[in-house]
């Protein structure tokens, strides 16, 4: 359930001690109710795994939160992308329409950019 060895020990000692007092029951109360017994182990199973799996699930996320760095090389295939992109466009632009046209396509180039740039400043 936690990081701490001796918790995940202690969950699994619980775990026994249920499992034993299921047999020990199934033992007085004979095999006619068996499939009810193990049933009821079985949802106990299921409500711990499924902690256990939130715990995890939850470190693993707090971990990915937690790191500045993460996330920053996705900032490099835009940039990339963009200058790409601004080769061809400035000598379109510059001979179809001349400065106007030059003008408008890397203003789209920088409204692209900076629209990825708040969308990634306001997610953290």
């Amino acid at each position: 359930m936690a990081d701490n060895p001796l918790q995940q020990h202690t969950t699994s000692n619980a775990t026994r001690q249920d499992l034993r007092a299921i047999i020990a029951t199934r033992r007085e109360l004979g095999p006619d109710y068996e499939d009810a017994l193990v049933d009821s182990f079985l949802d106990k199973l299921d409500v711990e795994i499924a902690a256990r799996v939130r715990s995890e699930v939850a470190r693993q996320t707090a971990g990915v939160a937690k790191d500045p760095h993460r996330g920053k090389d996705a900032a490099v295939p835009v940039a990339l992308g963009s200058l790409g992109i601004g080769i061809p466009l400035t000598a379109i632009a510059s001979s179809n329409a001349g400065g106007a046209g030059l003008l408008l396509a890397w203003a789209g180039i920088v409204f692209v950019n900076l629209a990825y740039a708040l969308s990634r400043r306001s997610g953290r």
